[in-house]
């Protein structure tokens, strides 16, 4: 009896309509090409470098599974660690300056501006060069005898270092020059934050006698919160990313002073062709930069909205 009715019901509920059908097939046409390069360039070399950094592997011999042995070896690793802690001190020189002065850029440039476009395309410029061509550009200008930097300090009688050859000015100038390129295309989004805020929020606020630092604190960066948090997540992740400017620049030296773990990574794979504890050092990249991700997600969850209505 129970099933007789069912069957009844299942045949008296309502189907779906095949235009409703043929709606999600489409859609899901349009999102499989996206889905598949998540999946392929995403998802699956992460779980082949996890996979290979079980396993000892030479590139040329067979892979040989090495347990945790890799995991081990990269505990008592003083190198790995040491460019870990050279990376964390890159991110930390960069990541704020660009912030801010990405800010301070946005907000001057949130105003009727003649020549916006222009603006907006010469800061893009910089993000737009090669870091092959950066590099070779920014050698120049640091170089300390002939240099443009050095010149220029020169002029107010002050020496200027050395700086790619100085372990202590080494990764501050490495630094300086990422900021110099990324500020410019951080600046669009803080741009587009800004011109996303209701401009009635400011003129009530300024009704209400609210001085320009008060509605900045109270109203422009609070709503800039998921802008914000877009920009750090990205910029974070592209920090503790870098490599190319290294290995332009100074190839990890001068004594291994700007030597970041991403720079480790390639010389343990490319020139000791040790692949799997290459794949060992990726996974801490990962676990890293997945910790970090996360921290700020929980940190901006709370402090974001994104409903101005």
């Amino acid at each position: 009896m129970i099933t007789e009715t069912v069957r009844a019901a299942a045949k008296e509920a309502p189907r779906r309509p095949p235009r409703r059908r043929t709606r999600d097939w489409h859609a899901y046409l349009f999102v499989g090409p996206s889905l598949f390069g998540v999946v392929a360039f995403l998802l699956l070399p992460v779980v082949i470098v996890l996979v290979l950094s079980f396993f000892d592997w030479e590139l040329l011999s067979e892979p040989t599974f090495a347990g945790l042995d890799n995991y081990r070896r990269l505990a008592a690793d003083g190198e790995t660690w040491h460019a870990l802690g050279v990376t964390l001190l890159y991110v930390v020189l960069c990541i704020p300056l660009q912030t801010v002065l990405a800010l301070v850029l946005a907000l001057l440039l949130d105003r009727k501006v003649k020549g916006l476009r222009l603006y907006r395309s010469l800061y893009l410029i910089p993000w737009m060069a090669t870091p092959i061509v950066l590099g070779l550009v920014w050698n120049w200008i640091f170089d300390p005898r002939d240099g443009a930097l050095n010149s220029l300090l020169g002029l107010a009688g002050v020496t200027g270092p050395d700086w790619l050859s100085d372990p202590a000015w080494a990764l501050p100038a490495i630094a300086l020059v990422n900021v110099w390129q990324h500020t410019g295309y951080t600046m669009l989004f803080f741009l587009a934050g800004l011109q996303g805020i209701p401009k009635e929020l400011y003129d009530a606020a300024a009704t209400d006698g609210a001085t320009p630092a008060q509605r900045f604190w109270r109203i422009t960066l609070p709503l800039l919160n998921p802008t914000m948090f877009f920009v750090m997540v990205t910029n974070l992740i592209g920090a503790f990313q870098v490599f190319d400017t290294v290995y332009v620049m100074t190839n990890g030296g001068p004594s291994q002073s700007t030597e970041v773990l991403n720079f480790r990574i390639y010389e343990t794979a490319f020139k000791q062709f040790d692949f799997g504890y290459a794949s060992t050092l990726s996974m801490l990249l990962f676990g890293v930069i997945l910790l970090v991700t996360l921290a700020q997600v929980r940190f901006f969850g709370k402090r974001t909205t994104y409903d101005l209505s």
